[in-house]
């Protein structure tokens, strides 16, 4: 499993409750961005419509050597999932405050695959509470270092 893109602000401003792993349908000049790891994201998010899985806001830089087959950067892209999965999401994400994050993108045997995040967004107490715990672990391993 190489990893290609991870979205730091996910685990940050979201408590992660379940992860599910989904394929993308891309074109063929979106795979070979990928490969050259031109990707980003940091804004993007899931979205379940008419029983399907949408990604939007994904940018995937458009291929330097491609020419008129070439992709528009931030399009909506379908998620592979089977009809099972998705009505399990589907159930999870109505209740309330869950939202579906986009964690990583990575290759596995060759295929592009996402993993998705069922999460509940943090309050800014909560948020707070996790700079304070980094910033403490840091200090330690400091400490341990010397």
């Amino acid at each position: 499993m190489e990893i290609v893109s991870t979205n730091k602000k996910a685990r940050f401003n979201y408590e992660i409750i379940e992860k599910i792993e989904a394929g993308i349908a891309l074109k063929g000049t979106e795979v070979k961005s990928i490969r050259n790891r031109n990707v980003s994201i940091g804004e993007s998010y899931a979205q379940i419509k008419e029983n399907e899985v949408f990604l939007h806001n994904l940018h995937i830089s458009t291929y330097e050597q491609g020419n008129r087959e070439n992709h528009d950067p931030i399009r909506v892209r379908k998620l592979l999932l089977h009809k099972r999965e998705i009505k399990k999401l589907a159930a999870k994400v109505q209740q309330k405050g869950l939202s579906l994050i986009p964690l990583s993108i990575y290759l596995r045997k060759g295929k592009i695959k996402v993993e998705l995040g069922i999460g509940r967004g943090k309050r800014l107490v909560d948020k707070r509470e996790a700079i304070k715990k980094k910033a403490i672990e840091r200090e330690i391993g400091r400490i341990v270092k010397r």
